[in-house]
């Protein structure tokens, strides 16, 4: 196994953990997989990937940066996952997901 795959099979792992009506960023799931500062290898795990619920992932403040068609079907599937839009963008005070160890981590207080 290559250690992109490793890489790409923890980062699908984490996009399979968002919940429906939940959004993540890039950024947050790279975070999520172990890979802080990863983003883009975060869509190059969903480029190619199957049964993956893909629509849950935006860009940095909720933007969907999907071009065209593929941008509007994913407004859409969030849309029917009840997530709410503020213009363009993802409401992400009211969607955005936390997992739940890294609500653990944020948590503390370093001294």
């Amino acid at each position: 196994m290559r250690t992109s795959d490793g890489m790409f099979a923890r980062i699908r792992s984490a996009i399979r953990k968002i919940p429906r009506g939940k959004v993540a960023t890039y950024g947050d799931v790279a975070y999520a997989a172990g890979f802080p500062g990863a983003a883009r290898q975060v869509v190059w795990a969903l480029h190619g990937s199957r049964g993956l619920p893909w629509q849950r992932v935006v860009g940095a403040g909720g933007k969907i940066l999907l071009p065209g068609i593929q941008g509007a079907e994913q407004r859409l599937r969030l849309q029917s996952e009840g997530v709410a839009f503020i213009g363009l963008r993802v409401d992400m005070k009211q969607h955005r997901y936390a997992w739940p160890m890294l609500r653990k981590k944020r948590g503390k207080t370093h001294r």
